[in-house]
């Protein structure tokens, strides 16, 4: 079937080209042969004017000469010798069938026209001659009235000849143009011819082809349009079911993350607790003991020691007790701060800030209601935490020279901020450490609560320029 068709389609398209080939020839022939025609015309007007001239010379230089010999004034200002090469040379071209037009040489061909000038040319020669006699300034009158008589009696025969040669032009020029219609009329034909059987050979057997290649393209349409169907209805069946499947999958993606999400926040729960058993630990157990332990040392210092070095050392002794009182009290007080839960976020933060310029000498500032503000216990811890983290972070890697940290409450909404003018950075660094471009310098543990405590945050970070973190809390 791919075989035929190529055939036919060749067979088709080499007949096709063939008619076209044949109309552009006839076209660019008789194209050709009417511009051949039109300028040969032209050339025949151009020779039909030399012609006429010659008649029109010929009197003028008889009317010169009798006015010249006859001694009667005239006021035709050309040149009689002028004149007279001009007629002689326009004579030599027509007789030599080379005529200069435009800077182009004219050249015909025709028996009658070569006979009629061999004719002319003894009239013409005797005539020229006679005119050379009578332009010489060495012949005498006389003679100069003998030649004028001569030209006078050769003249008419000379006019004569000259209409008939010019009749003859223009009657050749009729007989081409008439030859011009009838090839004309023959190319006509032809190109009617050629277009007929164009339509017979190539057109007719393209419309019959294109009517059975469009019914059996109809044919297919219908059978594709059942098909097309049938795949719609399949690709709507498909689209359910994996739809279906991507339900399934969101849903337990959903699952695993607040399978995650809920063992990630009993975790932080449970180290809370154990932070805050920790605490009491240490507050009431090992700080109790250390205080006991710092009254004995006190009585001490009412007995009396053997020498000086030996009061220095129990000073010491004293002194060292005092310092690890306070520190396990501080440590006791980060695990988890009293304050929190007696007064409130905004206070434990406060003495946060207060706690952290006396020992680290960086400036902290708190900004926020100086009344508590209420809120769940898990929320007031985790905003806690996340403050604690970005400040630590801010300390140890921005260096800063000043810290603000920020709570406000909006309805429904807390919003704690935490800004440094530290050296900052760029999150398109972070971002291309292969993981999420919150995973370094503990943000992560910020990503994490912030997640928990189903917030918003918010990173804003410019070289030299500092660094600002924004976590937005419904509660």
């Amino acid at each position: 079937m791919e075989r035929l068709d190529k055939r036919v389609a060749g067979s088709l398209t080499r007949f096709y080209v063939v008619a076209l080939i044949v109309v552009a020839i006839l076209t660019i022939s008789g194209l050709f042969l009417i511009r051949r025609t039109i300028s040969s015309l032209n050339h025949d007007g151009r020779i039909v004017n030399v012609a006429g001239r010659q008649r029109m010379l010929s009197q003028r230089l008889a009317k010169l000469a009798v006015l010249k010999i006859e001694g009667v004034p005239y006021k035709d200002s050309v040149n009689f010798n002028s004149l007279l090469i001009s007629w002689k040379e326009s004579h030599d071209q027509l007789a030599s069938k080379r005529l200069s037009v435009d800077g182009k040489i004219v050249v015909w061909k025709s028996p009658s026209l070569d006979k009629m000038f061999q004719d002319l040319h003894p009239v013409f020669q005797l005539i020229y001659s006679n005119f050379l006699l009578i332009a010489s300034p060495d012949i005498d009158i006389e003679a100069k009235r003998q030649a004028l008589a001569s030209v006078l009696e050769m003249e008419p025969a000379f006019l004569s000849k000259m209409n008939e040669i010019v009749f003859q032009f223009d009657k050749e020029s009729f007989e081409r143009l008439e030859n011009l219609e009838r090839i004309e009329w023959i190319l006509d034909i032809m190109t009617i011819l050629v277009l007929l059987a164009e339509g017979l050979l190539i057109f007719r057997p393209v419309v019959n082809t294109t009517r059975r290649v469009v019914h059996m393209l109809t044919e297919s349409e219908e059978a594709l349009k059942n098909s097309n169907q049938k795949l719609k209805e399949t690709n709507r069946q498909l689209t359910e079911a994996q739809n279906e499947l991507v339900r399934v999958e969101e849903e337990k993606y959903q699952m695993q993350l607040t399978e995650e999400r809920i063992r990630t926040a009993a975790l932080i729960e449970g180290q809370e607790e154990e932070r805050k058993r920790f605490a009491l630990e240490l507050h009431d157990g090992i700080g109790q003991m250390l205080t006991g332990l710092k009254l004995h040392a006190e009585k001490l210092k009412q007995v009396q020691f053997q020498d000086e070095k030996q009061r220095q050392r129990f000073d010491q002794l004293v002194s060292m007790i005092q310092d690890t009182i306070q520190t396990t009290r501080q440590i006791s007080y980060n695990l988890m701060p009293s304050v929190l839960s007696d007064f409130g976020l905004n206070a434990a933060l406060a003495l946060l800030c207060e706690q952290t310029s006396d020992l680290d000498g960086t400036k902290v500032f708190f900004k926020g209601a100086q009344e508590r503000i209420f809120m769940s216990k898990p929320v007031e811890i985790g905003l806690y935490r996340i403050a604690q983290e970005a400040l630590n972070n801010a300390l140890k890697h921005a260096k800063s020279h000043n810290i603000w940290i920020k709570l406000d409450q909006n309805k429904n909404s807390l919003t704690l901020e935490i800004e440094d003018d530290g050296k900052g950075f760029l999150i398109r660094n972070l971002k291309n450490n292969g993981k999420s471009f919150l995973n370094q310098n503990g943000i992560e543990n910020i990503r994490t609560r912030t997640q928990l405590l189903n917030g918003e945050l918010d990173i804003v970070s410019k070289v030299d320029r500092g660094t600002r973190l924004v976590v937005k809390v419904e509660v």
